[in-house]
């Protein structure tokens, strides 16, 4: 009898048409990170990036999101083997996730450790329920985490709480993560919040989007200046898509607010 995937990768599509995917962990009993949880990750990632949707739900099913790494996955790994370990990661899981073409929503409902908070920080927009919990606890076994959590962290946060959140080792409520801007907003009712919000964003100007996150990353990659010099290029592309096209018009004979998007 073959395993049950520890992923769930399914498409739907919103009332205006666009099609949206929701990659849910499904890994019972604690959503734990072992080889067949990273390799589905890695299969759907894949997939999505081979056909993007026009926007991305990740959520987990379950009483936590997660309860972090397996350290059986760690057990026995030379220096090398760790480094290969991790480039792999970023590789298949981390850079392809951040590179989507389209807004990527986490949404965090209870515990949330380790790998799948660090991969909730490559994601565009994180929205928490008020008992979701944070934690990079790796401390726990002589690691530093190391699939991007502590600079996308600071990033967000700052580097001196990136520091202390990572050094401790403790866990951070919701409240906490949304005041140092790392949760962009907390829901009572996470899930319906959650696809509302990824619905409304699959609905939008999916190349305009695109261009944002370009824009974004540039940033990232080297500040103001360099972000300045790549805008010209990557929004100017945008005057030869149907949407914006259709958007101006739009606005010109009804106003704002009333442009549909196909996402082309």
């Amino acid at each position: 009898m073959s395993e049950t995937k520890a992923t769930r990768l399914e498409r739907d599509v919103t009332d205006g048409g666009a099609e949206v995917a929701t990659l849910t962990l499904a890994h019972p009993p604690l959503n734990l990170f072992d080889r067949s949880m990273l390799d589905a990750l890695v299969e759907d990632i894949a997939e999505l990036s081979a056909r993007p949707p026009r926007a991305v739900l990740l959520r987990a099913e379950g009483k936590v999101v997660s309860g972090g790494v397996d350290v059986h996955v760690f057990d026995g790994l030379t220096p090398e083997q760790g480094a290969e370990l991790w480039r792999t990661l970023f590789a298949q899981i981390i850079h392809p996730l951040e590179a989507l073409p389209c807004p990527v929503v986490f949404a965090a409902h209870g515990l949330t450790l380790t790998a799948a908070f660090e991969i909730a920080l490559a994601c565009d927009i994180l929205l928490a329920a008020p008992k979701a919990k944070f934690g990079l606890v790796e401390i726990v076994v002589g690691l530093t985490p190391s699939m991007g959590g502590p600079q996308r962290l600071a990033e967000r946060a700052g580097s001196g709480r990136a520091r202390e959140f990572v050094m401790t080792g403790d866990l951070y409520d919701a409240a906490t993560m949304a005041e140092w801007g790392v949760v962009n907003a907390v829901h009572e009712d996470l899930d319906t919040a959650a696809r509302a919000l990824t619905h409304r964003l699959a609905d939008g100007p999916t190349k305009a989007n695109a261009a944002t996150k370009k824009i974004i990353e540039a940033w990232r990659s080297g500040g103001v200046a360099h972000a300045d010099s790549v805008t010209p290029e990557v929004s100017g592309e945008l005057f030869g898509t149907e949407d914006l096209q259709g958007g101006v018009r739009s606005f010109l004979e009804q106003g704002p607010g009333k442009a549909r998007y196909a996402g082309r």
